[in-house]
C-alpha cells in the first residue's frame, strides 16, 4: 500500500500538480485529423483544461482556451479565420499564440488588446491524429514512433473515454500476469457460455516476468509455461512507452493503446491499429481515417467481459475513479507495477528540478526519423489460429470500418493490391 499523499501525487493532473507538470511535457493526441477536416471547431478537454482545436480556411490547426477572457463566451462557437479564431459575442480575435489581435468594439487608437493574452498551445498532426503539448517553451519535438510514421500501413483509429485515473489504465500494461486470469480463467470462463471457442487456452501460466528501461520507458518480458527465455516474449519484449502509451502486437499487426489523462477521473484511450502491407502500397490519407468508438459495456451498462479490452477496461473501470492503494495489497509478481510508479515519481522530481523527463526528443537531427521501437515479434500464442482470432477481437478490428480489410490482409500472404475504403 502507498499513503494517501502519494496516492494523490500519482494521480492528479490539473495544472501545477506534480503530475500535471510532468505531462505536460509530452505530446498529446487530443482528436482524429477527420474530426477537424474542416474549417470549424472542436471542444477538446486535457489534463483538466477546456480547450477549443479550430482549423482556419488555409488548413492551419490552432489551439485554445475555451472561454474568452472577455465575458467567458465559449470559443466552440467562435468564427475560424486566416488570422485565427474570432469570440462570437463581441468579435475579439485571437491569433494561435493566444493574443488579441483584435477587438472591434473598442477605438482603433486602443492597445487594450496587446494586454490580453489568453491559453494557446502548439498543435502538429502525425500518423492521423492531431497532438499537442501543453508544457513550457521550448517544447521538445513530437517522436516520430513507428507505426505513427512507417509506409505501406493500414491504419485504423478507435477511441473509448473510460470514467477512471489514467494511472491505473496504465498500471495494467506493466501487470503481465493478469493476462492468465483475466484473460484466461475469466475470459475463457465467459467465452464457455457462448458459441465463440476460447481465445487464451491452457499453457499460459508465467514462470518469468522483467522490467528494464529504455530510452523511452520501459521493456516488458515474459516466459510462460509454452515459451522459454530463447523466445522473443523474453529476448526482445513489448515496450511501455512513457508515460502513456502501450505497443502490442505480432507478425504485421500491431497496435498503440494511448492512455491519455482528460482529467483526474476521466482518460481518453486511443486504439491505434495496424497492419503491415508489406511492398504494397496503401492509398489511405491520414486526415481521412474515420475515427470509431469501441464499446467497453453493453446498451445495459455491463461489461462486454468476451472481449479482451474491455475485460481490461472493466478490471480499470471497476477500481473507481481514483484507485484507493491505501488499501491494496502487493506481492512479488507486481514488481512492474512498482517499477512504473517509482519512475512516475522519479521523473516529477526531475521535472520539479527543472529537468527534461524520460524520452525526452530534442536533437533536432532526429527530426524526421522514424523510431523503430523494440518489439517482439512471434507471439506467446501457441498457434497461429489462435492468434489470428486474437487479432480479429481485438477492437481496432473489430469495430473498425475497415475491419474487412484489416482480417483480408493480416490473414493472407503479401497481397499483390490492396483496396482501402477509408470512409467506408
Amino acid at each position: 500500500m502507498i499513503s494517501a499523499e502519494k496516492n494523490e501525487r500519482l494521480t492528479r493532473v490539473g495544472p501545477g500538480t506534480p503530475g500535471g507538470e510532468l505531462l505536460r511535457r509530452y505530446w498529446q493526441p487530443i482528436a482524429a485529423s477527420s474530426e477537424v477536416r474542416e474549417v470549424g471547431t472542436r471542444t477538446v478537454r486535457l489534463l483538466g483544461e477546456d480547450l477549443v482545436l479550430f482549423r482556419d480556411p488555409s488548413g492551419s490547426l490552432g489551439l485554445i482556451a475555451e472561454r474568452c477572457p472577455h465575458r467567458g463566451c465559449s470559443l466552440a462557437f467562435g468564427i475560424p479565420s486566416d488570422r485565427g479564431i474570432s469570440c462570437p459575442y463581441h468579435g475579439w480575435l485571437f491569433d494561435t499564440t493566444g493574443q488579441c489581435i483584435e477587438q472591434p468594439a473598442e477605438p482603433e487608437t486602443s492597445m487594450f488588446k496587446d494586454r490580453v493574452q489568453t491559453p494557446a498551445y502548439p498543435v502538429q498532426e502525425m500518423g492521423g491524429l492531431v497532438w499537442t503539448y501543453l508544457g513550457p517553451d521550448p517544447a521538445p519535438l513530437l517522436p516520430r514512433f513507428d507505426l505513427f510514421a512507417r509506409p505501406n500501413v493500414l491504419r485504423s483509429i478507435g477511441f473509448t473515454m473510460l470514467p477512471c485515473n489514467w494511472v491505473q489504465v496504465m498500471e495494467n500494461s506493466v501487470d503481465p500476469v493478469h493476462f492468465e486470469y483475466l484473460h484466461g480463467v475469466f475470459g475463457d470462463y465467459n467465452l464457455s457460455q457462448t458459441d465463440e471457442p476460447p481465445t487464451v487456452g491452457p499453457g499460459m501460466h508465467h514462470t518469468k516476468i522483467g522490467f528494464d528501461e529504455f530510452e523511452f520507458g520501459i521493456i516488458k518480458r515474459r516466459v510462460v509455461e509454452t515459451t522459454t527465455e530463447d523466445d522473443d516474449a523474453w529476448k526482445i519484449g513489448h515496450p511501455v512507452v512513457f508515460p502513456n502509451m502501450l505497443k502490442v502486437g505480432r507478425d504485421r499487426w500491431w497496435q498503440f493503446q494511448i492512455r491519455v489523462p482528460v482529467d483526474d477521473t476521466h482518460t481518453l484511450l486511443w486504439w491505434y491499429s495496424t497492419v503491415d502491407s508489406g511492398s504494397v502500397p496503401v492509398d489511405q490519407p491520414l486526415d481521412e481515417i474515420e475515427s470509431f468508438e469501441v464499446p467497453y459495456q453493453d446498451e445495459d451498462g455491463r461489461p462486454l467481459v468476451t472481449e479482451f479490452a474491455a475485460q481490461d477496461m472493466m478490471a480499470w473501470v471497476s477500481q473507481g475513479p481514483i484507485a484507493d492503494r491505501t488499501v491494496e495489497r502487493l506481492t512479488t509478481s507486481d514488481i512492474g507495477v512498482t517499477t512504473f510508479r517509482r519512475i512516475l515519481l522519479r521523473e516529477m522530481d526531475a521535472v520539479a528540478q527543472g529537468q527534461d523527463p524520460l524520452g525526452t526528443l530534442r536533437d533536432t537531427a532526429r527530426r524526421d526519423e522514424i523510431i523503430d521501437l523494440p518489439q517482439e515479434g512471434k507471439h506467446y500464442f501457441q498457434n497461429a489460429e489462435s492468434a489470428a482470432l486474437d487479432v480479429l477481437r481485438q477492437p481496432g478490428t473489430k469495430y473498425s470500418p475497415l475491419k474487412d480489410q484489416f482480417i483480408e490482409l493480416y490473414c493472407a500472404p503479401e497481397p499483390s493490391t490492396l483496396t482501402t475504403s477509408p470512409r467506408s
